[in-house]
């Protein structure tokens, strides 16, 4: 198919198609969306990105308007396995659909029942849920399925891996036995067939896999890391690049992408996480900032590897590998879509040469593995010190004065520095005596080092009040009283016994 046209699809429908400033159907909708008008069973395994989304969307839309019906009951039901996914479709069909008249309801976890609830009411043509949402809506009987026309599962490998497969089953149970069923998934196996495989009649196997499953017009690069540590400083100096202008990096765990968010936000990076444990309105709110470029960089778990439609997203960060095979796929899938360019960066730790093999085995294209990177440090994030690095600094300047060298003995944890190795126990004591070789040889421990000693003399006094402004008059004063009061090693008087001058009286004792 060269156009659109060839579809004879509503002429509202085309009208919206043309507003998109969509011109040419990709391979995946040039194959299946005829097999659909027909009304036939469909199972399409296409790489992500390719438009699987219009090519059942259109159909359901040209039905719908094609074949009115009065009853408020839903048509159609699109199953998905994430509430990303499901906005998605929520919006492609506004937008497909933007000149017809139908009504379409979203029923995912994490949003409020009472908003779904009156939406219901309202009646809904087109139903776009995850399984657990609707299956509490079935249960409280608002949901009533007995008019379903089209069955569509989208990612049902996603399912599948997601444990929703049961679910699934009994969704299509309550269906009507001679409804449309379509199985879209970008990537298809005999476990997933098994499991779906009589929900299906003589179903028409569209397989686009004998192409590249990694999109032609995306630059993969891998690079080894030491550690955790070094991967983050990998990501930081990829990060300073110009070329960057929106990307998503993927962590393997929701603690993690939480961690990694906080860090470049406190290093002045437009950042923000997504993954499960999120409400719903903030999942959706942070989506928005990334399409409106509020955000530059998504820190986000698999939730976000698939249903995730922002066309200029330029980068894709691996930070860590994802668990399966096809989630590689779906993550890089995230940038290069609708015919542009796009990079795939993905750290390898020595642990993650195994998986590796497994990945480039699944894509069938070996990919080349850097192991050493000249990083530079950015200006603008210069002070963007990993924690490690901040204790050791501190720990050096901790030691960094004569006073400290000298003599630090160190911890287990931190060694003695180099200036205390020069200085062994017999040299400190040896440097130690020589201090005390000015004080006078005739007291009896050469190692004391006398105070100085107050006497009530009243003479001294008087003599030391008449040259206090004087440092002449005070040396006199010194050399006076250790000829007439020799130091003595006799215990002194209590504080109360002893005669103190006062500054402003010099006569009127403390």
């Amino acid at each position: 198919m060269n156009t659109f046209k060839e579809f004879n699809l509503h002429s509202n429908i085309y009208k919206a198609i043309a507003a998109c400033g969509y011109t040419k159907p990709t391979p995946v909708q040039s194959q299946s969306i005829p097999e659909v008008m027909q009304g036939r069973d469909v199972v399409v395994s296409a790489q992500t990105g390719t438009g699987k989304t219009a090519a059942f969307v259109l159909p359901a839309l040209h039905n719908l308007s094609s074949q009115p019906q009065a009853s408020k009951k839903p048509r159609v039901l699109i199953l998905t396995p994430t509430r990303e996914l499901a906005s998605q479709i929520t919006k492609a069909a506004g937008m497909y659909g933007k000149f017809l008249r139908f009504n379409i309801v979203s029923l995912v976890g994490g949003m409020p029942y009472h908003h779904q609830i009156k939406d219901l009411s309202r009646g809904a043509d087109i139903i776009v849920a995850t399984p657990g949402r609707l299956l509490d809506h079935m249960d409280q009987k608002r949901v009533d399925l007995s008019a379903i026309e089209m069955l569509v599962l989208d990612e049902a490998d996603r399912m599948l891996d997601m444990g929703f497969i049961d679910d699934v089953q009994y969704i299509a149970k309550l269906t009507p036995s001679q409804r449309q069923t379509l199985l879209f998934s970008a990537t298809l196996d005999n476990k997933l067939m098994a499991a779906v495989k009589h929900l299906l009649k003589n179903p028409v196997r569209i397989d686009l896999s004998n192409q590249k499953i990694a999109s032609p017009q995306i630059v993969q690069h891998m690079y080894k890391a030491n550690n955790a540590q070094h991967k983050t400083r990998l990501l930081r100096h990829f990060l300073t690049d110009e070329n960057i202008y929106k990307a998503i990096i993927f962590s393997a765990t929701k603690i993690n992408a939480d961690k990694l968010a906080n860090q470049l936000r406190d290093e002045g990076f437009a950042a923000a996480a997504l993954h499960g444990d999120l409400r719903q309105n903030v999942r959706n709110r942070t989506l928005e900032q990334l399409r409106r470029g509020k955000i530059q960089f998504l820190v986000a778990t698999d939730v976000a590897a698939r249903g995730i439609d922002v066309s200029d997203i330029t980068h894709v960060f691996n930070y860590d590998l994802p668990r399966f095979c096809e989630d590689y796929v779906h993550r890089i899938g995230r940038t290069g879509r609708a015919g542009r360019s796009g990079v795939a960066i993905s750290f390898v730790l020595p642990t993650d040469n195994r998986h590796l093999r497994s990945i480039e085995k699944y894509m069938g294209q070996r990919i080349n593995l850097i192991h050493h990177v000249e990083m530079r440090e950015s200006s603008e994030h210069s002070n963007a010190i990993p924690p490690q690095e901040i204790l050791t600094l501190k720990k050096e300047k901790t030691h960094s004065t004569d006073k400290f060298d000298k003599f630090s003995r160190g911890t287990k944890k931190q060694p003695r520095n180099e200036k205390a190795n020069h200085f062994d126990r017999r040299e400190r004591e040896t440097s130690r005596a020589s201090r005390f070789e000015r004080f006078d040889k005739t007291e009896s421990s050469e190692n004391y080092r006398p105070k100085k000693k107050f006497t009530s003399n009243k003479k001294n006094q008087k003599h030391a009040k008449n040259n206090r402004f004087s440092d002449s008059g005070a040396n006199k004063f010194n050399d006076s009283a250790k000829k007439k009061n020799p130091r003595s090693f006799k215990k002194r008087p209590a504080n109360k016994d002893r005669g103190f001058t006062h500054s402003s009286t010099g006569s009127e004792n403390y």
